[in-house]
Parts: C-alpha cells; structure tokens; sequence
C-alpha cells in the first residue's frame, strides 16, 4: 500500500499544542470563544474553526498515582474512508480520495441541505468530521494536501518539537511505528498502535485506548452500522434523501 501516513507517538507529547495552532494558522482559521471548565484543553471539542485538537485526559496508573494523557485528535484519512461514500450520496465527488497521498479531503460542495439532519458519529467511527452550523459545510483535516503536493509536510508536523508528529511514505511510517512500540512495550507492555491496517495516522498508545479519549480505535459495531448506511434496502428513499439513519443498538 502506497500513499503518505502519520506516526503519531503519544509517548512524546507534552501538550504544547503547537500542532493545534500551526493548523489553525495554516488554515486561516478563527479563533473560538471558550470558557474554563476544569480543564487544560481548550478549546472542549473540535468544530468548523477546530480541525486539529490535543485533548487531555487525567487516569491513574497501577500505583494509583495521577497521570495526564494528551491526545492529539485529527482525521485518521482511513484507508477506506465511510464518510466519503455516505456524503457522496448527496453530492456527486463532494469527498475526494488523492490517490497519491492517500489523504481523505472535503470539497466545498460538501454543503447538504438543511433538512439533512447528520451527526458527525452517522459519518466517522473516529467522530472526526464537523459542520459549520452557519454554512451548512462539512469539514475536517484534509491533510495540509496543498502543502504535502509541494513536497512540504502537513503544518501539525513541522510545528512540534518533540517527535510525536511525524509524516511520510506509508511503508516508512509503519516501521517507525513498529520500532516504537516494540522499544516502549519494554517499560510498558499494554502499548499499541491503534487500527494501523486502516487509517493513515497512526497512534502510538503507552496504555488503553479508554486512558485517552473516547475514539482512539474504531469500534466494529459502529463501523458496521455506517456502512450499513449506505443506502440499506430497507430504508426507504425519503428516508435517505432527510438523512433519517436507524444507529439503533448498533451506534457505537
């Protein structure tokens, strides 16, 4: 398999969040109002203006000592990516899939009418994607795919300073990774890398997935229960046209 991938090492990241403003800067985005609620992160979710967000996470370890976990949320640009094919469905060649890079990226015309009521969980198992309550767009990390086809790496990358951020070659990514993990899994044997085989940034985890936040990995139900979307048989046209989908029990 070909294309770029992220080596995201978690082990590394101290929260600086420069990663988190050098894409806002990159992508001329606003900033959002925000309010203290008890903890560092900040903005509390990623939005429209949010593309890139490094939550914070407090857990005990084995000893009961208290420990932050920084996790720096973004597109995974999954290798077969659901909410391509669900927004394709209302707008022809509104999500794109760059066949060089592997990145997963959002055209304009991924405006839906209004009347399409869709939570960002109906089109991602990562709960990545979110809509400009304004425009009606749709939108997340396209990769800094403008930067990456001028042979740059992606803003989020060239601004950290650690080496949690990483980018480049698929195949060269996924040894990194594998070196990683199997020098932290010396110290700390429950490390992981989260879905390597089907998304293109890929995390180092030190501890579970549930230390972190919410969608590290990808839940097989709730994969199942998207792409069961696409167009179901028994979903009835109006139903698809309204964006009227039946999660059930199956919602992750």
């Amino acid at each position: 398999m070909n294309g770029k991938s992220f080596f995201v090492d978690l082990t590394l990241c101290t929260a600086c969040r420069g990663c988190q403003v050098a894409c806002k800067q990159w992508k001329d985005l606003p900033a959002e109002q925000t309010r203290n609620v008890g903890s560092h992160q900040n903005p509390q979710d990623l939005s429209a203006h949010t593309l890139k967000l490094v939550r914070f996470k407090e857990v005990r370890d084995k000893k009961g000592e208290l420990r932050w976990n920084f996790f720096p949320e973004q597109c995974r640009h999954c290798i077969e990516p659901p909410c391509k094919y669900m927004l394709n469905m209302y707008k022809s060649n509104a999500v794109t899939h760059d066949s060089k890079t592997g990145a997963v990226v959002y055209n304009e015309s991924v405006t839906l009418s209004k009347s399409v009521d869709l939570a960002p969980d109906q089109l991602c198992p990562y709960n990545v994607p979110r809509k400009n309550e304004e425009t009606g767009q749709w939108t997340k990390c396209d990769m800094c795919i403008d930067r990456v086809q001028q042979g740059l790496k992606p803003a989020c990358v060239t601004a950290c300073p650690t080496g949690t951020m990483n980018f480049g070659d698929r195949d060269a990514m996924l040894e990194m990774a594998g070196k990683r993990l199997e020098a932290v899994k010396k110290t700390h044997p429950n490390a992981f890398l989260a879905d390597p085989e089907d998304v293109r940034v890929i995390y180092l985890c030190q501890s579970d997935a549930d230390d972190y936040a919410s969608h590290v990995v990808a839940q097989a139900a709730h994969k199942q229960a998207i792409w069961a979307q696409v167009r179901p048989a028994e979903q009835t046209r109006r139903q698809f046209l309204t964006g009227q989908f039946k999660f059930g029990n199956n919602r992750g």
